[in-house]
């Protein structure tokens, strides 16, 4: 059992850049954290890379520490937004790879469609960096970090209404964009407004 005023001060420490005090936490928190992962993973390799993102996360972010109630419900949910991340990311690859796959991956045309898929994603990254600050981050936390509307109204102090405003003006922005730079065929641009959109 952690003492929770000892834990409150490891956090404190922390939040200071006291790398020891990081370390006395990463080794309370990393077994238990590679199990609760294993559960859903069944590899030990991706457990252990998301508990080595979640601890750099956090570390990256230290100075939050200091408002932390109780460590360990803030790093297994963190935990789980980067298992979901991961997911999400992996179910998108491979429908996107599904969607370009010709007959046999082998042939030419793989290599161009993956070609046009890699331009199309830094066209895109590009129209993502013209818009407004607000909703360029709204943007980023749909679709980057698979963050739920709630979830992103409540990180930043927001209605869901406005959430959802910004994040389909933002979308139809990108989109236009796409189409009027990249030529884009009117399937793909339904692909990715699937994925921009997709709750």
């Amino acid at each position: 059992m952690i003492d929770p005023e000892e834990e409150k001060a490891l956090l404190v420490s922390c939040s200071k850049g006291d790398r020891q005090a990081y370390a006395l936490l990463y080794t309370r928190y990393v077994s238990p954290l590679c199990r609760y992962l294993f559960l859903f993973t069944r590899s030990k390799e991706d457990s252990e890379e998301i508990v080595q993102d979640v601890f750099v996360k956090i570390w990256e972010k230290k100075e939050n520490l200091v408002t932390v109630q109780s460590f360990r419900p803030y790093v297994f949910k963190t935990a789980k937004n980067q298992l979901l991340d991961l997911i999400r990311r992996r179910e998108t690859e491979t429908k996107m790879l599904d969607y370009l796959r010709p007959v046999t991956e082998e042939s030419s045309e793989y290599s161009d469609a993956y070609a046009i898929y890699n331009q199309y994603h830094q066209i895109a990254h590009e129209a993502k960096n013209l818009l407004p600050q607000k909703r360029k981050r709204i943007f980023e936390m749909k679709t980057e970090e698979g963050l739920s509307l709630d979830e992103i109204a409540e990180s930043l102090s927001i209605s869901k209404t406005v959430v959802k405003k910004q994040l389909y003006a933002a979308t139809d922005f990108v989109r236009e964009y796409l189409r009027k730079h990249a030529e884009m065929t009117t399937e793909l641009v339904i692909f990715f407004y699937f994925f921009c959109s997709a709750k």
